[in-house]
């Protein structure tokens, strides 16, 4: 298992601050695989700060898996010491999203690659963290051909 950390989800790099409650703040990372990712990799793709509130947001990416669809990945977060939400790190809160195929859709998707909105527990409304927190993307099955390319998180959150 190894962990991989995008630019924007380092350790030193500052979490975006209060912008006025009802405000509309975004978080972000990519980050760019140069090998397949194995079972159990960790991608820690951007950080969201103390007070956040998740409202949705999106998982993007290039057409990763190049041979027959295995590529699985979920998308939540790490625990961050909070007594919230996020007290207890939840993988797939935002996001159980099966085996990914990259085929284009019609309307919503037309060149193929990865373009998935986050959902998981945000079906019952926003999630509130009363702590900084990790986003992150755990592989759950690598890709079974190709498995290099660049996936970008985005988090939308407000402060209430």
């Amino acid at each position: 298992m190894a962990t991989l950390t995008a630019t924007r989800a380092a350790a030193n790099f500052p979490v975006g601050g209060f912008a006025g409650a009802g405000v509309l703040n975004v978080a972000y990372g990519t980050y760019t695989l140069t090998a397949n990712p194995t079972a159990a990799d960790i991608l820690k793709a951007c950080k969201i700060p103390a007070g956040a509130t998740v409202l949705g947001g999106w998982v993007r990416g290039e057409d990763i898996d190049t041979g027959t669809a295995a590529l699985d990945f979920d998308i939540g977060w790490a625990a961050n010491g909070g007594t919230g939400v996020g007290a207890t790190a939840d993988p797939d809160g935002f996001g159980n999203f099966g085996t990914l195929n990259g085929t284009a859709v019609t309307n919503y998707l037309p060149e193929g690659g990865i373009l998935l909105p986050l959902h998981g527990t945000l079906a019952t409304g926003p999630k509130s963290f009363d702590a900084e927190t990790t986003i992150q993307i755990v592989f759950n099955t690598p890709a079974n051909a190709g498995g290099t390319g660049a996936l970008t998180v985005q988090v939308q959150y407000v402060f209430n």
